[in-house]
């Protein structure tokens, strides 16, 4: 297997940081962005170098804050600058909040919108010229099974914002398959544990409107949180996650996947993702644009 050159986004916990590990196992040169690597990061950072150290392998933490375009374009050029090239790029950046969606004021709203989908577009538009330049590379989306499986309520403006994301993924799709960048989206289902999105979620600051909620749905989000670990089977680990995204990584070009699942708790978005890929293909067929379905290689 050739080693690649990887940069991920929000890889300071989660998916990120298992995958970055996971990955870098394999070989490959990873940079782990993470925002303020010197201030509330600097203990994800000196995890990471740990590992590396431990472990050798080549895992490098890497300051970038998503929500800023300076921050980003710098990161890229600081792995260009070091490597010459990048061969996937993978948005796992995300912020999860929870709360009834009345009480969320249209600001905060759409700083989760900027987090889980403004932050990809300032990472591709920063990296996908070098990637069009080298005439390969692949473009990994981390999603969620919320876009097209079962959606409880309380987590509206995370859904929507990663349905957002998905959309934008699947059109990228198109637009890069004649440039030899291939896409694969990855689709994790709800997992409870190995993940801080619960933990680390953020809440509605419109107390009043939380308050009238909580007399009608009194205790809703905990009860879902433990209706959703109650429906993961005991082996259920986010590591699962990582694990399919080194199995992707590894395929050869042209052999990957547009979309991959991994929901033990089976929501549904497998289903209604297939029809809707297949819609996608025929229509693409129909109109003319079969070879946008797949990357030149």
């Amino acid at each position: 297997m050739t080693s690649k050159i990887i940069v991920i986004s929000g890889a300071s916990s989660g998916f990120g940081a298992l995958s970055a590990r996971a990955l870098a196992d394999q070989g490959h040169t990873v940079y782990a962005g993470m925002r303020n690597t010197a201030g509330r990061n600097a203990p994800a950072v000196q995890a990471a170098q740990q590992y590396a150290g431990d472990n050798g392998v080549d895992l490098r933490p890497l300051e970038m804050d998503v929500a800023s375009t300076e921050s980003v374009q710098t990161s890229i050029n600081t792995v260009i600058d070091e490597q010459s090239r990048i061969d996937v790029v993978m948005h796992n950046a995300g912020h999860m909040v929870t709360g009834p969606t009345e009480a969320f004021t249209p600001e905060e709203l759409a700083r989760v919108y900027d987090t889980n989908v403004l932050s990809t577009q300032r990472l591709n538009r920063a990296a996908l010229p070098h990637l069009r330049a080298q005439g390969r590379g692949l473009v990994l989306w981390v999603g969620s099974s919320s876009t097209k499986g079962g959606t409880p309520p309380y987590l509206a403006p995370y859904f929507a914002a990663k349905a957002a994301m998905d959309a934008l993924a699947v059109s990228y799709a198109a637009e890069l398959a004649r440039w030899g960048v291939e896409t694969t989206i990855v689709v994790p289902g709800s997992f409870t544990s190995g993940t801080n999105h619960f933990a680390n979620g953020g809440h509605p600051t419109d107390d009043a409107t939380v308050a009238a909620y909580e007399t009608r749905y009194a205790g809703l989000m905990s009860q879902v949180s433990a209706r959703l670990a109650e429906l993961a089977p005991p082996d259920a680990d986010a590591s699962l996650v990582a694990t399919e995204i080194v199995r992707i990584v590894g395929l050869s070009a042209g052999q990957r996947p547009f979309r991959s699942h991994i929901d033990p708790a089976d929501d549904g978005s497998e289903e209604v993702s297939d029809v809707a890929d297949r819609i996608r293909e025929q229509f693409l067929t129909r109109i003319g644009l079969a070879d946008v379905l797949h990357a030149t290689v």
